[in-house]
């Protein structure tokens, strides 16, 4: 689906891939269909006039929280898990190359030879030139997840709403892997999300959306025209925002 459409509730969004959504039909690594196919559907919302921030994860190549249980440091851990994001920022700026869409990598953490740094007044400037920024190396500092850096990029640059591209259809009731009764919500309030501990993403991340009321789009990746139907299609997802209720 690549038609033009009108579009007049999002000018900007944050879109927050995990890195395991790059697995594809691998156990480790980049599937470099599965990255073609991400970069494609990213562009078809630049051809729709939308702002992106991409922020990226690294599960695919390495989680900092792993290698803390066997006794490495958790500050050095995370910062590996940092650099795998890199890794991965770097695959997705050449897939957006390879058809012919301008991107710039901008790494919380200074790696000069390979990405230019992140600072809000960059990532506005590579906005207003129309190139797709990508976000790497989460927050730059240990002990936050990339759900706290895509928040944390969604209020510094103003964004309309944070997309979260999952493995699962939206945000359940409760582990549908486990409870086979759990319903998926159309809608929830950021309060329920954490109150309830559902597992959308970290509780971090709500709060922060909350706090500066940023709405967040939770829905399945391997969707087909998934990042399309998150903006356009109202009924795709769960949508986490200032409601009175849950609805179903």
């Amino acid at each position: 689906m690549t038609s033009t459409q009108v579009n007049d509730l999002y000018k900007r969004v944050v879109l927050k891939i995990s890195g395991e959504s790059l697995l594809g039909g691998l156990s480790f690594g980049i599937d470099a269909h599965k990255l073609t196919s991400i970069a494609k559907e990213v562009s078809i919302l630049r051809e729709n006039n939308i702002e992106v921030i991409v922020v990226i994860g690294g599960g695919n190549i390495f989680r900092g929280v792993q290698l803390s249980t066997i006794g490495i440091s958790r500050v050095i851990a995370d910062q590996m898990g940092m650099l795998a994001t890199v890794i991965n920022a770097l695959a997705l700026d050449e897939s957006f190359k390879k058809i012919s869409i301008p991107s710039r990598v901008l790494s919380s953490i200074g790696i000069h030879e390979m990405c230019d740094t992140y600072s809000q007044r960059h990532a506005l400037r590579c906005l207003a030139n129309g190139e797709i920024v990508i976000c790497a190396a989460g927050t730059g500092n240990p002990f936050f997840t990339t759900d706290s850096a895509a928040s944390l990029r969604a209020i510094e640059l103003q964004a309309d709403i944070m997309l979260k591209a999952t493995n699962v259809d939206g945000v359940y009731s409760a582990d549908p892997k486990i409870n086979k009764n759990a319903k998926i919500f159309s809608k929830v309030s950021y309060d329920y999300v954490i109150e309830h501990k559902l597992s959308a993403l970290d509780s971090t991340a709500v709060v922060m959306c909350r706090d500066y009321k940023i709405p967040v789009k939770v829905f399945n990746i391997h969707f087909p025209n998934h990042i399309y139907q998150a903006v356009f299609n109202k009924n795709f997802g769960t949508l986490i925002g200032d409601f009175n209720e849950p609805a179903i």
